[in-house]
């Protein structure tokens, strides 16, 4: 087994570029938190040419609605939810430079091509391991939609915070590689 990449945010092309589906990685910086109802929001005030509340370029997505945290934790278990609810609005954060989503499932047709278009990448988290993942997380902070509780933008410090890449930006994706790889023909 290849030992993790080590990546630090924001993301650049070059460092996005060099990925490849099934890479292992452990990501160190910030990354933002955000689910459904945040994503409807930010496409809202994106279509109504509004600033977002914060700068998505070169920033990385996870999709999760972590659970409260514990006295003396940042956080509580934060594992990854279901991404492809995601997929009517991450080609618009994609065009306006984000550079990565975290979550778990297969991302949509529109993502894998904003991803190849744009030099960007979806991270699968492994799911049932939220505890673990809470572990990666040193501070969080809400900076924006409060009012949706666990689906608030959380900026997250996080160090080596564990994914694998499961899309990648050329056009790689380890759901159906993975499947073709072992079906009876």
């Amino acid at each position: 087994m290849a030992e993790a990449i080590k990546i630090t945010t924001p993301l650049t092309d070059e460092q996005v570029e060099k990925l490849r589906v099934g890479d292992s990685v452990l990501i160190t910086g910030v990354i933002y938190t955000g689910r459904d109802a945040a994503h409807k929001r930010l496409v809202e005030l994106l279509a109504e040419g509004k600033p977002l509340p914060f700068d998505v370029k070169g920033q990385l997505i996870y999709y999760v609605g972590p659970s409260p945290a514990r006295p003396g934790m940042p956080i509580g278990s934060a594992g990854p939810t279901t991404s492809y609810r995601m997929d009517p609005y991450a080609p618009a954060l994609i065009r306006q430079g984000l550079k990565g989503m975290i979550g778990k499932g297969e991302m949509g047709a529109e993502v894998a091509q904003a991803l190849q278009a744009h030099k960007a990448v979806y991270f699968a988290a492994v799911g049932g391991a939220a505890a673990l993942i809470a572990k990666s997380i040193l501070k969080s902070e809400v900076v924006a939609y409060e009012d949706l509780g666990a689906e608030a933008i959380q900026r997250l410090e996080v160090k080596n915070f564990p994914a694998i890449v499961a899309q990648d930006c050329h056009g790689g994706n380890i759901y159906r590689e993975g499947r073709a790889k072992y079906e009876v023909k």
